[in-house]
């Protein structure tokens, strides 16, 4: 187990090198600066000229991005251009807050209720709960987020008037966008923690565990969850990054100042240090959200681990 996580960490250093330089030079390619170029072209040309020296855009691109990549080795993310030489780090640290407590009661919330709707759907096959919890998954899946987040606001915030619409205040001021990242992850859990169970619930050990009169609560802990969870794991990853770094959409309906909106304002202003920050914060989230994944395999499955091993 030891080598293996040697040798993936090895993999995710790999990887987020190859990110960090396609996109530092994908970066480049776009159009304009990051400085307002009408208030720059009134000023002399030898002010413009050591403004972009200053922060070394008239060198070479190729000189830029060994400078930046030995920075990065540093953990130096840079400064801002747009936010007055704010350092990336400390704006993105401001910003991740909101986007970060967002995502994690979306995640929990909806991971358990959909693990639970899954689980009644599959144990209740064909019935009332059944068609309830697959129709919930289809709606989840089919309707996009914001529609539900102008739902809530409508009808929760404006009509009922219990809940903020909209900006950052207080705590009450997360039960709607909670609410409306929730739903894509309870229809997703549901629906593959339905499927998986109904598979888990037709093998031959289950009918023998059912034959030997094991409570309910044991065949569905002991042999059932464990079997049917890993799938609904796999597909949980790239749901658990999106979600912890920001919804733009979310983000921007409710006027939460998280890390999506920050990231879209930096492409807006080609702020080049920030859009670096945000892209290697989403990619080592990424990589390893994916590895804690495969970790959690052996966990519940123990065949898989030693599987491993044996490679």
């Amino acid at each position: 187990m030891k080598k293996y996580v040697l040798i993936r960490l090895f993999n995710i250093v790999v990887t987020l090198f190859i990110i960090a330089t396609l996109t530092f030079f994908l970066m480049k390619q776009l159009p304009g600066s990051p400085f307002d170029e009408e208030k720059l072209s009134a000023l002399p040309e030898d002010v413009r000229t050591a403004i972009y020296e200053q922060y070394g855009l008239n060198d070479p691109v190729w000189k830029q991005y060994i400078k930046y990549m030995e920075n990065l080795v540093k953990g130096d993310l840079g400064k801002s251009f747009y936010y007055k030489d704010k350092p990336v780090a400390q704006i993105i640290s401001e910003r991740i807050g909101p986007s970060a407590l967002l995502g994690i009661q979306a995640i929990v919330i909806g991971t358990a209720i959909g693990l639970i709707l899954g689980i009644v759907a599959a144990f209740r096959h064909n019935s009332f709960w059944d068609y309830t919890t697959m129709i919930l998954a289809v709606l989840g899946v089919s309707i996009p987020n914001f529609v539900f987040a102008a739902l809530l606001q409508y009808f929760v915030g404006l009509k009922l008037g219990v809940l903020p619409i909209a900006y950052w205040e207080s705590y009450k001021s997360t039960v709607l966008p909670t609410l409306a990242l929730m739903f894509g992850v309870v229809s997703v859990v549901a629906r593959f923690m339905r499927n998986e169970m109904l598979d888990v619930l037709n093998q031959d050990y289950m009918t023998t565990a059912l034959a030997k009169g094991l409570s309910l609560r044991a065949i569905i802990l002991n042999h059932a969850l464990r079997n049917a969870l890993i799938p609904v794991i796999t597909v949980l990853g790239p749901v658990i990054v999106s979600l912890i770094t920001g919804s733009l959409v979310i983000e921007s309906i409710f006027s939460i100042p998280g890390i999506g909106s920050l990231f879209v304002e930096s492409i807006k202003v080609n702020d080049y240090s920030m859009i670096m920050g945000v892209t290697l914060l989403f990619s080592t989230l990424f990589v390893f959200v994916v590895l804690i994944i495969d970790l959690l395999y052996g966990v519940i499955d123990p065949r898989i681990r030693i599987a491993g091993n044996k490679e």
